[in-house]
């Protein structure tokens, strides 16, 4: 969507891979969130191969004090979750790499910042019911495109990196490349 916005004719296809084994690996072999993020968007990246076309993969990793978040498995997981998240700030560490015949061009990594404020049990339930399974699909049991918004005080950095695409440097990349003309 994101792309398809800024007028890019695009085909979206998911990349079967295990998230879950690359963050264990990453977290058992020292790897920050950062590596971790950028090592998931270039193996996304290499699992499509299609020809000769660019092959753009994403990828975004919350981390908070140290911990890092996966996208909640049920409502219960997204309460804990954001109840642990209220009133504290934190990272998405945001990662996109492009590939083309299996070789990789480019990447880049932003790192915005988010402060979550002070909310009551009220306004979690509220929210929570009122976003229902739509908390699920974001690693931060939030959707800033909505109601999520009024979960926070404070945000710094690419607006789009917190939506999981630096479309601003992306861009930049493929009018670089003549992939994209201006």
């Amino acid at each position: 969507m994101l792309l398809e916005s800024a007028g890019l004719a695009i085909s979206c296809r998911p990349a079967a891979i295990d998230e879950g084994v690359i963050k264990r690996r990453c977290l058992a072999s020292g790897r920050d969130a950062d590596a971790a993020a950028m090592e998931l968007a270039w193996a996304k990246a290499a699992r499509i191969v299609d020809g000769d076309a660019i092959v753009i993969g994403a990828d975004q990793i919350l981390s908070c004090d140290g911990e890092w978040f996966d996208k909640p498995a049920d409502i219960a997981a997204a309460r804990k979750q954001l109840t642990r998240l209220r009133g504290c700030g934190h990272v998405l560490h945001t990662a996109v790499a492009v590939m083309r015949d299996g070789r990789r061009l480019w990447h880049h990594l932003a790192r915005p910042r988010l402060w979550m404020r002070e909310f009551s049990d009220d306004f979690l339930d509220r929210y929570l019911r009122l976003e229902g399974d739509g908390v699920l699909s974001s690693v931060g049991a939030y959707r800033l495109e909505g109601p999520g918004l009024h979960l926070f005080e404070r945000m710094e950095g690419d607006h789009d990196a917190i939506l999981g695409l630096p479309r601003m440097a992306l861009l930049e990349f493929l009018r670089h490349q003549g992939i994209v003309r201006t």
